[in-house]
């Protein structure tokens, strides 16, 4: 899935090339990768809009509209968002195409269909739950040490779900989680509520910092993720754990090993991330 670094480059990629463009056609091939309005509405609120700005929060990426609506994108598994132009061939995957005023084209691909793509209005944000309670997202002044320390208090579940969950931190999935934890020194089976302060500013530079690696590398590819250009990123290079499980430790040599944590893969170096209660045996 897509995390923050990821769909930040895609953002980054499409903008210069759809802001302030009119969206002039519609074309739904999967009707149900659409999930409110209806698809008739959906096109209505959508065609012959201008694109005010392009935005992203969390997980999510937003065009903002000059009608007031904006038009919201979740590319979960294996979505991609795709700017191109009229004499290229279009994503064989391709659910929905919006064709520009200069015919060029915003393609949303999907090779699953599990992604969604929305249109309401500022009323209306709210029916759309993970994105309007979405809590403070990395590389910004709301994600401070006393944030994560307040949210981390009396937490009883492992380390590894609580930052999955975006109720908690916008934008962090199953990499960036690892490799934070890894760089933080913290055991993912860790019961959030036990980590000291010393581990709680760890963990929140930790987190700014895979982050912003993950940005500046163009995003981890290691099957779907494109840029919005149709670019692999190249932070795969430069893991500490994720995906690593038997390979030695860029700190200490050991193997990497992996658990699941929460039905989800997760890696982690027993030497570096020791166990150091009861809790986590």
């Amino acid at each position: 899935m897509p995390e923050m670094p990821e769909v930040e480059n895609i953002v980054r990629g499409i903008r210069p090339f759809i802001e302030t463009k009119k969206i002039t056609d519609i074309e739904i091939i999967k009707s149900d990768i659409v999930k409110y309005p209806s698809v008739e509405q959906y096109v209505q609120r959508i065609k012959n809009s201008r694109i005010n700005a392009v935005k992203r929060r969390g997980k999510y990426i937003i065009l903002e509209l000059d009608n007031g609506i904006a038009a919201v994108i979740h590319l979960r598994m294996t979505g991609k968002l795709l700017y191109t132009r009229q004499n290229q061939p279009i994503d064989k995957y391709a659910c929905v195409i919006f064709t520009l005023e200069d015919k060029n084209k915003l393609v949303y691909a999907d090779m699953r269909r599990l992604g969604t793509l929305d249109a309401v209005t500022k009323q209306e944000m709210p029916r759309l739950k993970g994105l309007y309670s979405l809590g403070a997202e990395p590389l910004t002044a709301d994600f401070s040490v006393d944030y994560l320390q307040k949210i981390l208090r009396g937490g009883k579940g492992r380390i590894k779900s609580f930052l999955l969950n975006q109720k908690n931190v916008a934008g962090l999935g199953n990499i960036y989680v690892d490799e934070a934890l890894f760089l933080s020194r913290i055991n993912p089976l860790r019961t959030a509520g036990s980590l000291s302060m010393a581990e709680i500013k760890a963990l929140h530079e930790a987190v700014n910092q895979v982050i912003d690696a993950g940005i500046k590398d163009g995003g981890t590819t290691f099957r779907d993720y494109r840029n919005g250009l149709g670019g692999k990123g190249t932070h795969q290079d430069h893991l500490y754990v994720y995906s690593r499980k038997g390979e030695p430790c860029r700190v200490c040599g050991a193997p990497i090993e992996k658990t699941v944590v929460s039905g989800r893969g997760t890696y982690y170096c027993p030497c570096c991330q020791r166990p150091n209660s009861e809790e986590e045996k």
